[in-house]
């Protein structure tokens, strides 16, 4: 199976099991907290549905980035990833408020918890679902580098963690500190926001065309210099839409090479590195060293 047709059983695979977990997740949570009155419990409810909300964006926007490219998208649609994990962390910095704004209410009308014994144990179930999904993205993740999937793997780590929190927020309710439910709420909520950043900071990079990390550029680097005929190269950029990644560069050749071994080369060199980071689209310009400006030229180590 090639790379790309990996990518997109993975990544497919990975986001139709997060809205189906996601599904299972607030229908015992609704019934939970409908019979407990948790406040914190409401915020684990909450979050699992801004959840399914993010996890159904994904579920459809990834299946659009994963089309080819077409006369109107010639490089594709790859960065609609981008927009699934931007449109995540806008939906969870919308629960972050609600969540503050009702944990601030608990505050200044506590109630008591009714069955809390029951809160403790669906979200004791729910911790351990959602680790198991979170530990299933980090595999896919790891195997892809979706940025989807890893939007979404770090908003069900704060699902989980949640859940955690809910189960202490239970307990010391469960023992009279009445206050602590909306305390870890309001905790809760703040924890969101924070994911919300990263995310939201991350898919902006991706759709503002950042370079691949310094470790492929030394890689690029070290497979050109395998060619003894290339005397050096300038002018690297570099950027990934989807599981896309865009290379394009100058090899510098000398002046007298012909015409045919230099397009030999540059073809050779295309080809080992789309293989070397597939699926990549890879671009090269052949130049004649002698019209290569002393400050563009870099020379192979």
């Amino acid at each position: 199976m090639s790379n790309s047709h990996l990518y997109e059983k993975l990544v497919k695979r990975a986001t139709l099991i997060a809205v189906l977990t996601s599904i299972f997740l607030i229908l015992i949570k609704f019934i939970t907290c409908w019979l407990t009155g948790s406040i914190s419990l409401f915020a684990s409810l909450l979050d699992s549905s801004i959840d399914l909300l993010a996890s159904g964006f994904n579920f459809f926007l990834v299946r659009y980035a994963l089309k080819p490219a077409d006369d109107e998208h010639t490089f594709g649609h790859g960065k609609a990833e981008s927009l699934a994990a931007l449109s995540q962390s806008a939906f969870i910095i919308g629960s972050a408020i609600i969540l503050l704004f009702s944990s601030v209410r608990s505050f200044i009308h506590p109630s008591e918890l009714q069955i809390p014994l029951l809160g403790i144990m669906v979200s004791t179930v729910s911790a351990v679902i959602t680790g198991f999904l979170v530990l299933y993205q980090r595999r896919v993740v790891k195997m892809t580098h979706s940025h989807a999937i890893q939007a979404d793997m770090l908003h069900y780590s704060s699902d989980m963690l949640m859940n955690i929190a809910v189960i202490i927020a239970l307990c010391l309710s469960w023992y009279g500190l009445t206050y602590a439910d909306a305390a870890f709420a309001a905790l809760i909520a703040l924890y969101i926001c924070y994911n919300a950043y990263h995310i939201a900071y991350h898919a902006i990079q991706d759709l503002l065309d950042r370079a691949l990390p310094d470790s492929d550029n030394v890689r690029i680097a070290e497979i050109i210099s395998s060619y003894p005929d290339v005397l050096g190269f300038h002018d690297l950029k570099t950027r990934q839409a989807g599981p896309i990644k865009f290379i394009q560069l100058h090899l510098e050749l000398d002046d007298d090479m012909p015409l045919i071994k230099a397009h030999a080369i540059a073809d050779a060199i295309e080809k080992y590195i789309a293989e070397e980071f597939s699926p990549a689209t890879v671009i090269i310009h052949q130049d004649p060293v002698s019209v290569v400006p002393a400050e563009m030229k870099k020379q192979k180590n």
